[in-house]
């Protein structure tokens, strides 16, 4: 029987522990929506990213005393394991805390893998490693746990007691259904999926494109196969969030006289802000940033997007020329706008206001991203390839 995301909430309320950080993931979803819709903002904090919510957490812990809750994808330990050994370590300034992290790819008891997306491989392979690595003291909770108390306080007792970080690790399907219903008006008359389309049919033909990790590459990718166009023009970062728009530079910086774009998301962009900087370098780059205010892959929890205006962000970052749209008619003449120039016009991003939401029989991409990586090397070689 699955575990209720309110018997945890309780649960870890009986701990003494009242402050939660973190980035939302889909095998936590139901808990994320859960603690979003029952804890006050300050309480509940969604982080830019991972590394930044251990952060909170240590601060957390400074002022109160009190250890605090992290939780995210096991891919986002990547982003922790800087301030969890540098910082919260016990041979550092030992901090106390409580990482929950989301088994994607996770081993199961057999020794097999459970499948999953290839950007998961890997990382569900390693995750128990790294913690141990790591020396961070962990308990595995599935669907079957029925002393989830005893565990919880457990845990918080060895945080407390060895003055550094412990970690429950969550297996697929382990919480019951809670759906965030987020309480914001959709003002925005575009679906991401609507404004992807209208960049494809507008850009000059063959252009490069990079995007972001999680349902937009997924969208892109159907988009491409619903118009028999092939994949050889799109780089899916189906992992490592907050990337695209680096290996987008990356791009654009090796091949100047190619223009290159970014399609990227307000969750994915506020990662790892700072890297906006440098693409804004890149005078060949046009960067189209899909502001939807939600973290809409992993159950539509809200973002810091709709606060933002990253047209500003984008010229004090750089940019040459910013721009925010939220019409079908002004994306388009945009995209027309920028056809014809092989770069050199400037750095360009254009911030695209959609709802959030995706639709429920939007499918996976069926190239493994090795043969995505070889037809886009091929397409940037000025490989012939098929449409």
């Amino acid at each position: 029987m699955m575990i209720k995301p309110a018997l945890f909430v309780e649960a870890l309320a009986e701990t003494g522990v009242n402050f939660i950080a973190g980035v939302p993931d889909s095998l936590l979803k139901d808990l994320c929506a859960k603690l979003t819709v029952e804890l006050p903002a300050k309480n509940h904090i969604i982080a830019a990213n991972e590394g930044s919510a251990i952060g909170l957490a240590i601060g957390h812990y400074l002022a109160t005393s009190n250890p605090a809750m992290v939780y995210m994808q096991n891919s986002g330990l990547g982003n922790a394991v800087n301030p969890l050994t540098s910082l919260a370590d016990p041979k550092v300034y030992s901090i106390p805390m409580l990482l929950v992290i989301g088994w994607r790819g996770e081993i199961l008891e057999t020794g097999t893998q459970l499948p999953d997306e290839p950007q998961h491989k890997k990382q569900g392979e390693i995750t128990l490693d790294q913690l141990n690595i790591l020396d961070i003291p962990y308990k595995v909770i599935d669907k079957g746990t029925t002393n989830l108390n005893e565990v919880l306080l457990e845990l918080i007792s060895l945080a407390i007691t060895r003055s550094g970080p412990v970690a429950i690790i969550v297996r697929k399907g382990t919480f019951s259904p809670f759906k965030y219903e987020s309480e914001k008006v959709q003002k925005y008359p575009l679906l991401r999926e609507e404004a992807i389309e209208i960049i494809v049919d507008n850009i000059d033909k063959g252009t490069p494109i990079v995007s972001t990790t999680g349902v937009a590459s997924r969208e892109l990718f159907e988009i491409r196969k619903r118009k028999g166009q092939g994949h050889s023009r799109d780089f899916l970062t189906v992992g490592g969030m907050g990337y695209a728009s680096s290996i987008a530079a990356g791009i654009a910086n090796a091949l100047p006289d190619k223009k290159i774009v970014c399609i990227d998301g307000d969750a994915a962009a506020l990662m790892h802000l700072g890297a906006l900087a440098i693409t804004a370098d890149c005078s060949n780059l046009i960067h189209f940033l899909i502001n939807n205010e939600a973290h809409d892959s992993v159950g539509g929890q809200p973002t810091k997007g709709a606060g933002i205006n990253f047209s500003s962000v984008g010229k004090d970052l750089g940019y040459s020329h910013t721009f925010e749209v939220e019409s079908k008619e002004d994306l388009k003449a945009l995209c027309l706008a920028m056809k014809g120039n092989e770069g050199n016009e400037g750095s360009v991003l254009i911030t695209v206001k959609t709802r959030a939401g995706f639709r429920s029989d939007l499918g996976r991409p069926d190239r493994s991203p090795i043969e995505n990586k070889k037809d886009f090397m091929g397409l940037l070689r000025d490989v012939d390839y098929a449409d």
